[in-house]
């Protein structure tokens, strides 16, 4: 019978798994992520599924190959917590989930700009505090705003088609233009700079990769308007977090909406509510009125988790089978 071994399995995807896996297969799910240390609970397996929050490096690789994995799922779009160079030497197949929902992240940024443009936060606990003025509750439109969208892949085009329907004027940067958005929507590709300098709300939605790593900076976020919006629903890392403190504490960065954070491993997915929070600059954003967290849950609804279970299972059944895997990721 084919095992595998599901890795940081969560309660809130475990049933959409459930309904979804193969019933003729062996699954053993793990709360434990993925490392070169707990590679060992997959001894005999012929596989893993793995999440964003675990660490599929090659001495974890060389681990997994050793209790026998002949493959890696990941539960996700994104992939690079995965060493693909190492995994394709020690011939273990990856696969990812492509494109479960793209407008699960598109709503979610729409969201985050949202609740920072109508100051929502702040309105919800004044009236909880039987506050009912709105001196402090004054926002914006988006309609008539410029709204920079960095990566128009599948969530990128999303946006645009949600934000045209606000009205905004749509700048988009990407190294391969879509021309459908720029007939159907009115959207101006640009170089970053002027993206930067232009944009009202600046949005990220483009994978992490060596040349996206830090992509915004301080030598372009000091090219911004001054109290710019800057929205990440993408990876962490697509900022430096540091430089993006700086501008707040300048006041270039008006606003801040982030879903996901450079260092989030070990603090995201989990409940430190009984735990001090041992990452001062978490902490010093998590203090600031203008910023809004949420804790890289875009991507989580129904919809998506439905998808994600069933394009899994697809994963595995491929593999398993030894066919031909349209998701099958390689280096380079």
């Amino acid at each position: 019978m084919t095992r595998v071994v599901i890795y940081s399995a969560h309660a809130f995807e475990r049933p959409f798994l459930e309904a979804a896996l193969p019933a003729e297969m062996e699954f053993i799910y793990r709360n434990e992520t993925l490392s070169a240390g707990t590679a060992g609970l997959s001894a005999g397996c012929d596989g893993v599924a793995v999440f964003t929050s675990d660490q599929v490096n090659e001495p974890a690789l060389q681990a997994l190959k050793k209790c026998g994995a002949r493959f890696v799922v990941t539960r996700s779009a994104g992939y690079d917590h995965i060493d693909l160079a190492a995994a394709h030497r020690l011939g273990i197949r990856v696969a990812n989930v492509p494109g479960y929902s793209p407008s699960s992240v598109a709503e979610h940024a729409v969201a985050l700009m949202l609740a920072l443009s109508r100051k929502l936060i702040l309105s919800d606990r004044q009236v909880k505090a039987h506050n009912f003025s709105l001196d402090h509750l004054v926002g914006m439109n988006l309609e008539g705003k410029t709204v920079g969208v960095i990566g128009t892949g599948k969530i990128g085009a999303r946006l645009i088609r949600i934000l045209h329907g606000f009205g905004c004027r749509l700048l988009a940067f990407d190294v391969m233009e879509n021309p459908s958005l720029v007939s159907d929507f009115g959207v101006q590709y640009c170089a970053l700079d002027p993206l930067c300098a232009q944009s009202d709300i600046i949005t990220l939605h483009t994978p992490l990769k060596k040349e996206t790593t830090y992509l915004l900076h301080a030598g372009n976020i000091a090219k911004m308007k001054e109290g710019v919006m800057l929205i990440n629903t993408a990876r962490g890392k697509v900022v430096n977090t540091r430089d993006v403190l700086e501008g707040l504490r300048s006041g270039r960065i008006g606003s801040f909406g982030m879903d996901v954070y450079e260092h989030e491993k070990g603090i995201f997915f989990e409940d430190l509510s009984e735990k001090k929070l041992e990452d001062p600059l978490l902490s010093e954003l998590i203090q600031l009125p203008q910023v809004l967290i949420t804790p890289h849950q875009a991507f989580l609804t129904d919809t998506s988790l439905k998808n994600i279970a069933q394009i899994t299972a697809d994963n595995i059944r491929w593999f398993t089978a030894g066919e031909v895997n349209a998701n099958e990721l390689f280096p380079g």
